[in-house]
């Protein structure tokens, strides 16, 4: 009883500072600027062919982890209060038990089993880059991509855009706030058709860099020396932008992706010259003087 005591005055003692403490956390966090976190939960809504198998996989993983975690924390916390000297329970003597060694082998097991069948044939499908319908090399460098089309004639280097760079140098007098997609907009774009199996061959340069597209569900490591596959498959056409995630130097922050998903047409007038990509507009334009509207003859 005396050591039963001691605990729970010394709790009491704790108690008082860590609420104080937690008080003064959660004004600081509700006093911070929206700006700051978006406040967004679960994985981005994907545009792509894996994305709602690897969005299921997620969440029944997520859902699995829940429940063992409420069960077993419930059931400690059930033991912690009934279980007690105080409250008359008496110790078993006994040191070991065969059915209990089953019981707590054989459920995480077969756990593991159910999480690990979903989990390996959603793995084998992303590693899975056979039957691709363009290869396209993508190298890292400090601080820029560098896209390869193996298939075409086609290779270009896709930097920051010039607005964000602008902004981001210092005494510019630049609100970066007033710069649009700041920081995530290149110079020339990843253009690739709808529907069809893009395979992604990545590599470095000079350091270790991330290629990564959220709604696009792709993510792989470029590291020099070595040729790292991953792919996708947009379902939509539209404008998707990714960032390096692999803490690469000096301007990490400074090296954004994006990925221009067309239709087949639109694409083969990009590879022939007369489709290409409006830095400022943000959008792909008619390049070729005598194709292009009016409305975009001015932003030539």
């Amino acid at each position: 009883m005396r050591l039963e005591r001691m605990f729970t005055s010394m709790f009491k003692r704790l108690c008082t500072p860590l609420s104080v403490a937690t008080a003064a956390a959660f004004a600081a966090l509700m006093a911070t600027p929206a700006a700051l976190a978006a406040w967004e939960l679960d994985m981005p809504i994907g545009k792509s062919s894996l994305s709602d198998e690897i969005m299921g996989l997620h969440h029944l993983i997520l859902i699995i982890c829940t429940v063992v975690c409420v069960a077993v924390f419930a059931f400690a916390f059930y033991t912690m209060a009934t279980c007690r000297r105080s409250q008359g329970v008496k110790a078993a003597q006994f040191s070991h038990s065969t059915r209990a060694e089953i019981i707590w082998t054989l459920i995480p097991t077969l756990v593991l089993i159910g999480m690990a069948i979903p989990s390996a044939r959603t793995i084998l499908k992303i590693e899975d880059t056979s039957g691709a319908d363009i290869s396209i090399k993508v190298t890292g460098y400090q601080w820029k991509w560098s896209y390869d089309y193996l298939d075409e004639d086609k290779f270009f280097y896709s930097s920051l855009d010039r607005a964000s760079n602008a902004a981001a140098q210092q005494d510019s007098g630049i609100d970066p706030a007033t710069v649009k997609n700041y920081l995530r907009n290149v110079d020339n774009p990843m253009v690739v058709p709808v529907n069809k199996k893009i395979r992604i061959l990545l590599t470095g340069n000079d350091v270790i860099h991330s290629w990564w597209v959220p709604e696009l569900y792709v993510k792989k490591d470029a590291n020099p020396g070595f040729i790292n596959e991953t792919w996708f498959e947009a379902t939509e056409t539209g404008i998707f932008r990714g960032q390096c995630t692999e803490l690469c130097g000096r301007g990490h922050g400074f090296m954004p992706i994006v990925v221009v998903v067309v239709t087949d047409d639109e694409y083969q007038q990009w590879l022939d010259g007369d489709l290409g990509w409006n830095e400022e507009a943000q959008e792909m334009i008619v390049t070729r003087i005598d194709d292009a509207p009016a409305d975009q003859l001015a932003a030539l």
